[in-house]
């Protein structure tokens, strides 16, 4: 093939696991193998959260393979009725196998577990030398070995076993040339298994390290549970008031219910005097150390809860506002969510995105929190004390701003919905298209930290406007003076002393005006205003275009789902269809702009730090020159012919909803 030539024989087809060899950070960490090893540990928790394990043993053995052994149901080594190869095979070779895809009436194999990434083991195989299992079931012993991925042992009978005795045992020799590190971490290996142990009551966990010929073995058990775990995480500090722990499960959903029965969490929480916020959270067991929508709903409701207390017994200084993070500064917790379906921003799964998870952790926390609160009241009033303080101290802060800012500030544009906070860190603003759009974000936003600035109309294109006639647009002027930061030609010529906030978010209707909009406000700050996308200020929301209304099915309840545009809608309906949803059950509405969305779906969807789509703007390394010449082809005045080539030449290949 000719160098440059793009043809036929150009298309390359990964198959089986080629695409973990190819690139592996896009299915795990690749700082060292502990996350393969975690694959395998988590799918025998899986096993003991079934109920159908009481052990889970993990061996690092000196040439640095790793076994996992449990003794739960053993994976099932018959003939898979689609592939026609064993299962375990199947299991081991193929991305998107497993038990825990049948959901669709909580009946399969695993009722909650840590995900449906679907790739699980079989990255531990694809990125291993040699991967070794051997599974007790039905009174025998079988064996199979893979190499590099590839079967290099069948599956066949090695032995004999009691017909009650069953399990799973896996040994892994990690490829080092996948890995920075060849071994596994072994203090993230403990910290991991002894986070089993806690969630996992009854459930014996031991790791064992050979080293020298000899073996060194931990285990861990708890039978205080969270608590316990909590009281060693904060090693000896003694907290304000003793620890809450508690746990909710909700039973059968009655009408109108949007959770699933089993859905809810378990918690242990404490304030201290010293240190920070830091805590743990668990979803099915899966360890999320990014947090995740589980942790906010549990922050929402202390929140919720504390406040309430606060107001009723009168504790709040004159001036003084109590926000979430007084009430979370010095929190340390743990936090285990059971969730039926979990959704997690990538495969290692450290944040969970599952919307509907904010409000159900809000939910089964906020009340027990409540009541224990008005049980123990001289406790909640040290806890108060600490969110008060935490409130005074932000305060006085912010004064001090202000004084050093003085009176010099422009006015700002009247139609600008500004928020509380002076955290410049943490504030946005909102460029909404339409005063329609603009009302329905001013009830939807959180007023202490997102401002709403509504846009009527398009504004003026500026590709070739002069700086000094920019501030003649009404639009642009309060955009400018709401920003706080002037018109600069570079980066290095910028002021940005004044700048009021941490992210500017364009916000337009998903259809072609929105997107021209969106368009000329990205020449905007692009030619007059580029440090502020140098510096990774500038964003835009993608506000969904369908939303997916599915009725109950089997033991799940029914669900709102909202897709960006049509291809996500297909993969949404593919999903549905997957899951065992009637075809034809679920409606599909269709946005027609932002102001049809209500407060809740405008928030949830598109406005949530937690739950929204939100796209940074910037430019790649070295890119600058090539963005300017295509700014100029679209947005210059003089290159309409150059426009009217491009269109005809590409035009065919752009599907457009006009």
């Amino acid at each position: 093939m000719a160098k440059g030539r793009y043809e036929e024989s150009s298309i390359r087809v990964l198959k089986g696991l080629q695409p973990v060899r190819e690139r592996p950070g896009m299915y795990t960490r690749t700082t060292d193998p502990t996350h393969i090893v975690q694959e395998a540990i988590d799918n025998a928790a899986d096993e003991a959260l079934a109920g159908q394990a009481t052990r889970i043993d993990v061996r690092v053995h000196a040439d640095g393979s790793v076994t996992v052994e449990d003794d739960g149901r053993g994976i099932p080594v018959g003939l898979h009725p689609e592939e026609k190869v064993s299962t375990v095979e199947v299991v081991f070779t193929r991305l998107h196998a497993g038990g825990k895809f049948d959901k669709k009436d909580g009946q399969g194999a695993y009722a909650f577990s840590g995900g449906l990434h679907g790739v699980g083991v079989s990255v531990t195989n694809a990125l291993s030398r040699r991967l070794e299992v051997e599974v007790k079931r039905d009174g025998r012993v079988h064996r199979i070995v893979f190499e590099g991925g590839e079967v290099a042992e069948a599956l066949k009978v090695v032995g004999s076993c009691g017909q009650r005795a069953s399990g799973t045992t896996l040994r892994a020799w990690p490829d080092p040339k996948y890995f920075d590190a060849p071994g596994v971490s072994v203090p993230d290996l403990v910290r991991l298994l002894r986070a089993k142990a806690v969630l996992l009551p009854g459930v014996k966990v031991t790791l064992a390290i050979e080293k020298g010929g000899e073996w060194k073995t931990q285990s861990w058990s708890y039978p205080g549970g969270l608590g316990d775990y909590l009281r060693q995480l904060a090693d000896g500090l003694e907290p304000v008031a003793p620890i809450f722990a508690g746990e909710t499960y909700l039973g059968k959903p009655r009408d109108g219910d949007t959770y699933a029965e089993g859905e809810g969490a378990a918690w242990a929480l404490a304030w201290y005097d010293e240190g920070g916020a830091t805590g743990e959270s668990y979803v099915n067991l899966i360890p999320t150390s990014a947090g995740g929508t589980h942790e906010a709903g549990m922050r929402a409701a202390l929140f919720d809860a504390v406040k309430t207390f606060v107001d009723h017994h009168g504790l709040l200084p004159r001036g003084a506002r109590l926000q979430t993070e007084d009430v979370s500064a010095k929190l340390r917790f743990v936090l285990a969510a059971r969730i039926l379906d979990p959704q997690f921003q990538g495969q290692v799964k450290e944040k969970l995105t599952s919307r509907d998870a904010l409000k159900l952790i809000a939910q089964v926390v906020k009340d027990p929190f409540e009541v224990w609160l008005n049980s123990h009241v001289e406790f909640g009033k040290r806890i108060a004390e600490l969110a008060i303080a935490q409130a005074v101290t932000r305060l006085k802060s912010a004064q001090k701003v202000e004084k050093r800012r003085g009176s010099g500030v422009a006015v700002l544009p009247g139609k600008l919905t500004d928020c509380e906070s002076d955290d410049v860190s943490r504030r946005e603003v909102f460029l909404v298209e339409g005063d329609s759009a603009g009302g329905s974000a001013k009830l939807a936003r959180d007023k202490q930290y997102q401002a709403i600035l509504p846009l009527r109309g398009k504004v003026l294109n500026t590709f070739e406007v002069d700086r000094d006639r920019l501030f003649g647009n009404t639009e642009i002027h309060d955009i400018a003076v709401a920003v706080g930061v002037d018109p600069h030609a570079f980066a290095a010529q910028a002021d940005l002393k004044g700048l009021r906030y941490a992210r500017i978010i364009i916000m337009a209707d998903a259809d072609v005006d929105g997107s021209h909009i969106k368009v000329l406000l990205l020449t905007l700050f692009f030619r007059h205003f580029p440090a502020l996308i140098a510096g990774g200020h500038i964003h835009v929301a993608s506000p969904p275009l369908y939303r997916i209304d599915v009725p109950p099915s089997g033991k799940r309840p029914a669900r709102k789902l909202y897709a960006l545009d049509d291809a996500e809608l297909e993969v949404i309906e593919d999903r549905l269809r997957k899951e065992g949803v009637r075809a034809g059950s679920w409606s599909v509405g269709r946005f027609k702009g932002l102001g049809e969305m209500n407060p809740e779906q405008l928030w949830e969807t598109t406005m949530s730090p937690e739950t929204r789509r939100v796209l940074p703007v910037r430019i790649a390394p070295g890119a600058a020159d090539e963005a300017m010449r295509v700014f100029e082809k679209l947005m210059g005045k003089s290159e309409a012919a150059a426009r009217r080539e491009w269109m005809e030449r590409d035009g065919n290949a752009v599907e457009v909803d006009v």
